[in-house]
């Protein structure tokens, strides 16, 4: 009776066939382990191994992954975040449209392995099949100009601060102020969802019924993105509130609430022709750390797959938050990918009017660009600090010095003399 052992997930002659989902690990052997036993480990515990030799026969079908390329095998020449290798899946492991099930596999027990004293899952190549076997994003950045008619510019989106706390009442006073100064998106942050001071229904309705007001004033369309973060079924009841009351989104906490529940939600407004913006709470307990854990392009990745519309991606480094490759990601957000629709990238994070210039030549226009504190922090209050960043943006797309906008923008003017052009700290 043949029999598996560790030797059968190394091949370092394999040529991954077109079906395989290959992905990119970083990994710093244990003591005492090389980096081919290291790789043969994850690449058995991760698909069909384990650590004893099994008995095979009848009833069996191989599902093995292999480790197929490794960067180095001397782990004295790798560098802080240790060595790379790459390791093909078949097809046939993965059950079809399931993000939790494929990531069981590809970063499930393996990431607390003895056999590695570290491991990060970097990157992966997605086959068509699987790939196609997701929704993707209904609107992906079709959202700039379907919803708002805008094209060259980014969208703007705001928190009001602080950002819980706030009556309902007051929060929607927030909003219009903000829509009024030119800012496209009312958003939620992400611990804000259906508490006693703000009510999820309440602050729907009042918020919706401030943006017709000020989408009537000004003549632009406008939009809240509202926190329907629960559990499933709440979830799914939001959603359709949030559809009945004429709202155009919904916003998710995709990581803290799961995907699969995002891939309900996904479905559900494919049903009511909502789209998904998607905050990333608690991404930075995956991919902070450099030599263990989950890309941030990894999880960029996934997020697309199943289906958001906007996804927030950092600042290159411009914000208050770390950020890991934004331009690249982004990048990898916009990309064909067998014709699903692309994400748009949001930056978020510490920015203000003055970091704009800087911002938008690393990230081009197609963006969301949204500021809480570089709004609601200007010395004149929320409306100036709206018609600050607008003006800010309106400059950049119309290849305007920053310098020569404040000249005609005193709110811009006064942003400038508070923050200057620099990062916040």
């Amino acid at each position: 009776m043949a029999g598996i052992t560790y030797e059968d997930f190394i091949d370092l002659s394999y040529d991954p066939a077109d079906a395989d989902l290959v992905c990119t690990f970083r990994i710093d052997p244990a003591a005492g382990m090389s980096v081919e036993d290291a790789a043969s480990r994850v690449a058995s515990e991760s698909s069909n191994g384990t650590w004893a030799a099994l008995p095979t026969g009848e009833g069996f079908t191989d599902m093995g992954a292999t480790a197929f390329a490794i960067s180095d095998d001397s782990p004295e020449s790798a560098d802080a975040d240790g060595i790379e290798i790459k390791i093909a899946y078949p097809e046939g492991l993965f059950e079809p449209g399931s993000m939790p099930q494929i990531l069981s596999c590809i970063a499930g027990n393996i990431l607390g392995m003895k056999a590695v004293d570290s491991i990060r899952l970097a990157d992966c190549e997605w086959p068509e099949g699987l790939t196609t076997s997701f929704l993707g994003p209904q609107f992906g950045s079709d959202v700039r100009g379907e919803l708002f008619g805008v094209e060259g510019r980014p969208i703007l989106a705001t928190v009001p601060k602080p950002k819980v706390g706030l009556s309902t009442e007051t929060h929607a006073e927030v909003g219009y102020e903000a829509w009024t100064g030119g800012v496209d998106l009312l958003k939620d942050d992400e611990n804000l969802t259906d508490q006693a001071f703000n009510p999820f229904h309440d602050r729907l309705v009042e918020s919706l019924a401030q943006r017709d007001r000020a989408a009537e004033e000004i003549g632009e369309p406008k939009s809240y993105l509202i926190n329907v973060t629960a559990g499933t079924n709440e979830m799914l009841e939001r959603v359709d509130q949030v559809a009945s009351e004429g709202c155009e989104y919904v916003m998710v906490d995709v990581i803290t609430t799961g995907w699969a529940a995002v891939q309900a939600v996904r479905e559900r407004c494919e049903e009511l022709g909502l789209a998904i913006h998607a905050h990333r709470a608690m991404h930075a307990a995956f991919d902070r750390l450099s030599h263990h854990g989950v890309s941030m392009r990894v999880l960029a990745q996934i997020a697309r797959l199943v289906g958001v519309d906007q996804l927030h991606t950092g600042t290159v480094g411009l914000g208050k938050l770390a950020n890991e490759d934004t331009v690249g990601i982004n990048a990898w957000l916009r990309d064909d990918l067998y014709g699903l629709n692309d994400v748009l990238p949001v930056a978020s994070g510490g920015l203000h009017p003055g970091l704009v210039p800087d911002l938008l030549d690393a990230t081009g226009t197609n963006v969301c660009v949204q500021a809480g504190g570089g709004i609601h922090g200007h010395p004149d209050g929320t409306h100036e600090g709206a018609k600050a960043l607008r003006a800010a943006v309106d400059a950049y797309a119309a290849g305007v010095s920053l310098e020569s906008k404040a000249e005609e923008s005193p709110a811009l003017a006064t942003a400038i003399d508070e923050w200057g052009t620099e990062t916040p700290r």
